[in-house]
């Protein structure tokens, strides 16, 4: 089993089976003690802005904001540098403990040791 899990997810609201799934997947690596990498991109970009993960719904899936919590809580979130500039988002827009950073950050850690990388 890989040490540490990256997780792309590049949907949002445009695809919420496939948005939750990531968050669904990341949430519950984080709980059994996967070390976790998040990288919000495309359209997921938004839930990196405060409130915007409330406004999401999918019908019998984790309400996205727990989920998200709990990502924050044990692993670390990311937003894409150049979804952030394309959606004019700053670190002062986004939500306390995410960070801001580039595919040569992505890069290093899915490339990591121990890594395994899923894209959503």
């Amino acid at each position: 089993m890989a040490k540490k899990l990256v997780i792309k997810v590049t949907a949002g609201a445009d695809a919420p089976e496939r948005c939750s799934q990531a968050f669904t997947v990341a949430a519950v690596a984080v709980a059994s003690g996967v070390d976790v990498s998040l990288w919000l991109t495309g359209e997921s970009a938004w839930f990196a802005v405060p409130g915007r993960a409330a406004e999401f719904e999918l019908p019998h899936a984790a309400p996205l904001p727990d989920l998200l919590d709990s990502i924050l809580v044990g692993g670390r979130v990311t937003l894409c540098t150049q979804c952030a500039a394309r959606r004019d988002l700053t670190e002062q827009d986004v939500i306390e403990g995410v960070r801001i950073a580039g595919a040569q950050v992505f890069v290093q850690e899915a490339l990591g040791d121990d890594t395994q990388a899923l894209v959503y």
